[in-house]
């Protein structure tokens, strides 16, 4: 069912842009309906009705210690504030999401990260972010970490302070600090993870 008569951009950025609706609610009366997309106005979602992801989200396990895991603490202008999250970025034209990840984590952390390709691959599909303002989707990379923490490729608008986590920060970060709601899920399934089987949950 069409439920909208017309779409309007209404912004011209490089990585995200703002779009209304003409939009029309089940009865077919008429209202405004306000959206964010980091597609182009002829790729947005409502049209290609696709799920390919925009981004990635990285779970990634220290691999010299399957107890502690990697989070950034990453400031966000937003809500102006340190918020603690997973590694993260954008898939770029052409790339994998494990192509993407393994790159986004070189650029955030200057680590090394090697993607574990068993389990449920239904774990690693994209999953929409807030359907209720904007269209993106984003697939889970998971794998290890490993190497030297470094700002070298780190970009200069990106402020973002690396951290090694074990289990007991990671419980007081679920239970005291700004958090991705991403983050956080990831978060409780490590805590329930075996050191000898850390990705056991995605089979």
């Amino acid at each position: 069912m069409k439920k909208y008569t017309n779409i309007h951009k209404l912004s011209d950025n490089r990585f995200l842009n703002l779009f209304h609706l003409d939009a029309l609610t089940d009865s077919g009366r008429s209202f405004d309906y306000f959206f964010v997309s980091r597609r182009k106005a002829d790729q947005i979602r409502l049209i290609t009705q696709d799920s390919a992801a925009e981004g990635v989200v990285i779970y990634p396990v220290l691999k010299e210690d399957p107890e502690k895991i990697v989070m950034i603490r990453q400031y966000r202008y937003p809500i102006g504030a340190y918020l603690y999250e997973l590694p993260a970025g954008l898939i770029d034209a052409g790339e994998t999401p494990e192509a993407a990840a393994v790159r986004e984590m070189k650029e955030e952390t200057g680590l090394c990260f090697e993607v574990y390709t068993d389990g449920d691959a239904a774990y690693r599909r994209p999953f929409f972010m807030g359907a209720g303002f904007t269209d993106e989707s984003s697939n889970t990379v998971y794998g290890y970490a490993s190497g030297t923490v470094s700002r070298d490729d780190m970009e200069d608008t990106e402020s973002i302070q690396v951290l090694i986590v074990d289990k007991e920060e990671a419980r007081r970060i679920l239970r005291e600090e700004k958090l991705s709601i991403r983050a956080a899920y990831l978060l409780m399934n490590f805590l329930h993870a075996d050191k000898n089987a850390p990705f056991a949950f995605l089979e």
